[in-house]
């Protein structure tokens, strides 16, 4: 029970920005209240006017009606992007911001991807080597949290307020649509293959128990503490079938020792270029390349990252040691927007200050102790642990937290503007975004001669994601005091996204036997008109041309 216990803590410190950032503001003894619905996402339970009403307003009463009501608050985050558009932008210039806005929000999910990918996971990785893990343990453990982080914060960051709860019920659901129909059908159409028996009929009937008690909790209309910790805790009874998380690469080495300078170590671990790489790739990898060197940049300034499959664990001694300063700042500067950075000790002395003395103090110390061409003991893999390998887990999950809770502001502020639920919101652009990373890597996978091994990808990953992604979320509802939170998806448009996966799940569970595991084209082409069929009745529900009669 060690390896697991030291899991399941390791993966609750992973989500502490977002812990930390929920300020439980419900009432002691009552129950919190999630709106998994529609129109009725920002309205009711001591919320007052919904701020969807500012689209009904004069141009004029826009900035005033924002600024006044508390529903048009958006928690956490460190842009104002209601404010921005109603009141920084003048109303003739609403066009201009939301271009913007969409524009940011395409750069947020490269944000998660290169957080997750190039730091996220390779410190996971080390943290489950150092641990001596077996495979399977550390797959439907860290392998499953590092994969599925962008999807898994994006939920929880959703979930910690009621009024973007239905984003997170939108995106776990509408993702799921979208891997299992869009992204297992393409590989079909691509590389037809024979699936593995067991595997398959493992995932399946794991994802339909997933989604059968995620039902039951929207049905029910709530979930206790006792089944919120019970959720994330069977998503490890079933194998994970994620990717491997990807790394900068070997570096080139001279065929000659010699003892690099700490400005020129500094300076080469600080280039996320590769000039060797740069000239090999064609073009329109190098455009979205420079898109990613700014982010790249500033997390290689703060994230520390442990390899374990180099030589010398990805040391750099000068970095290293700035790491030991920046990481702890990220992490107070992250917390609850920067309200703890920025809290002044009696008054009079700023907690960053004093978190910058003390790392500036230590990291003196390890800079004098220590050698470039040499890592630490601290710092390899013999130790207990890995004093840098859990700063950079804990720090690349604070980046992701960071840039899940804008992107969860966005998604609100584009449905307010444009009217829209946030249930729709999740079911498309966020289940899209979080999904375009795996479309990609499974489609190259089918095309390079793996179908097998994507489409096990399409489900093992996404079972941990719908059940960890309501567990935690839940979690951060409940107080000593509340042991019981509300759900209330009083729109019909939930009940069609959890009948719809199921559907698919029903569907494949029993075509793929039938077809003697014999997947090919017409599989495929089935998948991706359900999916086409399922979304246009999605959007007709969403604009009231479908609907529950009157009685």
């Amino acid at each position: 029970m060690g390896p697991l216990w030291a899991l399941r803590v390791a993966g609750a410190l992973s989500v502490a920005g977002v812990l930390a950032g929920h300020d439980g503001s419900q009432r002691a003894g009552q129950p919190a209240a999630l709106d998994a619905g529609t129109r009725g996402d920002g309205v009711g339970h001591d919320r007052g006017v919904d701020c969807r009403e500012v689209r009904k307003r004069n141009s004029s009463e826009r900035c005033r009606f924002v600024r006044g009501t508390p529903d048009c608050r958006l928690d956490g985050g460190f842009l104002d992007y209601l404010g921005g558009a109603f009141c920084t932008f003048p109303s003739s210039l609403l066009p201009l911001s939301v271009s913007l806005y969409a524009l940011w929000l395409l750069y947020l999910f490269v944000i998660l991807g290169v957080t997750a990918e190039k730091f996220f996971c390779p410190n996971l990785s080390a943290i489950s080597t150092n641990l001596k893990l077996s495979h399977n343990v550390a797959g439907v453990t860290f392998l499953a949290f590092g994969n599925g982080a962008p999807d898994i914060f994006s939920a929880v960051v959703a979930f910690s307020d009621p009024r973007t709860a239905g984003l997170a019920v939108g995106a776990i659901f509408g993702a799921g649509i979208f891997v299992t129909t869009v992204v297992a059908g393409g590989i079909a159409l691509v590389k037809p293959f024979a699936a593995a028996s067991r595997p398959f009929l493992r995932d399946v009937i794991f994802y339909m128990v997933a989604v059968f008690l995620t039902f039951l909790v929207l049905y029910f209309g709530y979930i206790t503490l006792g089944e919120a910790l019970a959720i994330p805790t069977d998503a490890e009874e079933q194998e994970s079938s994620g990717t491997n998380c990807g790394d900068y690469g070997e570096e080139y080495r001279p065929l000659l020792p010699y003892h690099e300078t700490s400005l020129h170590i500094l300076s080469t671990a600080l280039s996320p270029l590769d000039k060797h790489k740069w000239r090999r790739k064609p073009w329109y990898w190098r455009l979205f390349k420079v898109l990613k060197v700014p982010v790249e940049l500033v997390l290689l300034l703060t994230v520390p990252v442990v390899d374990p499959d180099k030589d010398d664990l990805n040391w750099k001694r000068p970095l290293n040691c700035l790491h030991i300063v920046t990481g702890p700042l990220l992490c107070i500067f992250t917390l609850k927007s920067g309200a703890y950075g920025l809290y002044q000790i009696q008054g009079v002395f700023p907690v960053w200050a004093l978190v910058a003395l003390a790392g500036s103090v230590l990291a003196i110390i390890v800079f004098v102790t220590t050698h470039n061409e040499e890592p630490p003991k601290y710092h390899c893999l013999t130790w207990s642990w890995q004093v840098f390998a859990f700063l950079g887990f804990l720090s690349s999950a604070m980046w992701i937290n960071a840039a899940a809770t804008e992107l969860v502001n966005i998604l609100r502020t584009l449905g307010i503007i444009f009217e829209l639920s946030n249930t729709v919101l999740g079911l498309t652009l966020l289940a899209w975004g979080n999904s375009i990373g795996d479309t990609f890597s499974d489609l190259t996978m089918a095309r390079q001669g793996y179908p097998r091994m994507a489409f096990s990808a399409c489900f093992g990953g996404i079972i941990f994601n719908i059940l960890v992604g309501v567990g935690l979320g839940c979690l951060l509802q409940m107080t000593n005091s509340q042991m019981v939170v509300k759900l209330e998806p009083d729109s019909l448009l939930v009940w069609i996204l959890a009948g719809a996966l199921g559907l698919s799940l029903v569907f494949s569970f029993v075509a793929v036997p039938a077809q003697c595991f014999q997947l090919g084209k017409a599989y495929g082409t089935c998948l991706i008109l359900y999916y086409l069929v399922f979304l246009c009745v999605a959007l007709l529900t969403e604009f009231r041309v479908i609907h529950l009669a009157a009685t």
